[in-house]
């Protein structure tokens, strides 16, 4: 075979390498998760690390921005807040922004990311995405709703009458909440009790037990003092009637719980993100809405009403 002159195999070598160098590389993709509340809020925290571990190994950049509304609710303070959110945007040009609660839904994307460039992809908006406008042309998303009639259920079994009471930070998320209770169920709450510090949820846990029957307890990220071990001391040695949480962390202080899986957001939220990327449309991904649950049953809270057996399937709470 005759050999190949050096000067023709230098050449050969050097087109080689042209055509190799001038092959389009991909750029690492980006996603932007806009969080409404801080970081060390466990719900949000949950849905993020579930977030994170679905973009893992698939050479996404992934960022993440706090809203930090609960702590800082004014309205110039979210202004600003929303206006660091869209320099941050500008700046580092997502391919997909996703975006938990209605804090986010509320203040950013319906004013300023409806029918944006960039898709987006929601999660954690309680029971209804539509008075946002959602879905957009650029959006999906999953709508987070809670089991309030299972809870109301298993709480009635050890009831002493039907007076139903409703414990919560005083945020317009947890209103929205009431209002969509009273609305899809037909349940009438005999008292509110919206509070802003531990004290004052203190306060009312101990006057609830007088006033109502059972106990529906919600949030309380946005109560700065909220201090878990003194909370749980006082539900196991001061309930008197059934009380129901749909958060895991909740059940400390509840009789039981119903409690929702914020991995399940952040997974679907990962799921949908790379479709997108993969070239589907945000459009042609139908909302979902969320499906896992579990049960918890708080033998000591159980123990100081009396009640000895627990719901079947149940999972005890540390």
């Amino acid at each position: 075979m005759p050999r190949i002159p050096y000067i023709l195999y230098l050449i050969l070598l050097g087109i080689a390498a042209l055509l190799i160098h001038s092959q389009p590389v991909q750029a690492q993709r980006k996603v932007l998760h806009v969080d409404s509340y801080h970081a060390g809020n466990e719900w949000n925290d949950r849905i993020v690390a579930a977030l994170r571990d679905g973009l893992k190994d698939r050479d996404i950049e992934l960022r993440v921005f706090h809203l930090d509304t609960k702590r800082s609710p004014a309205d110039e303070e979210i202004s600003a807040s929303v206006h660091n959110a869209r320099q941050v945007i500008e700046e580092f040009k997502p391919d997909v922004i996703t975006v938990s609660d209605d804090p986010a839904a509320h203040h950013l994307v319906q004013p300023y990311l409806r029918n944006f460039s960039v898709p987006v992809v929601f999660c954690g908006l309680n029971w209804d995405a539509s008075i946002y406008g959602l879905p957009y042309r650029n959006t999906t998303g999953m709508v987070e709703v809670s089991p309030v009639p299972q809870i109301l259920r298993l709480m009635s079994q050890n009831a002493r009458g039907p007076r139903l009471g409703f414990l919560s930070e005083d945020t317009d998320v947890k209103r929205k909440e009431l209002a969509y209770h009273e609305r899809l169920f037909g349940i009438r709450y005999e008292k509110t009790y919206f509070v802003n510090s531990y004290a004052d949820w203190k306060a009312a846990f101990l006057r609830a037990q007088q006033e109502v029957d059972m106990l529906m307890i919600l949030g309380v990220g946005a109560i700065a003092d909220w201090d878990p071990a003194d909370a749980r001391r006082l539900a196991e040695e001061h309930s008197e009637i059934p009380s129901g949480t749909d958060f895991e962390w909740l059940t400390e202080v509840s009789l039981l719980g119903v409690v929702k899986s914020p991995e399940e957001q952040g997974r679907w939220v990962a799921q949908a993100s790379l479709h997108i990327l993969e070239g589907t449309k945000p459009s042609d991904i139908p909302l979902s809405y969320n499906r896992e649950g579990e049960l918890f049953f708080n033998a000591r809270i159980a123990k100081q009403l009396g009640i000895k057996a627990s719901p079947p399937l149940a999972r005890a709470v540390p």
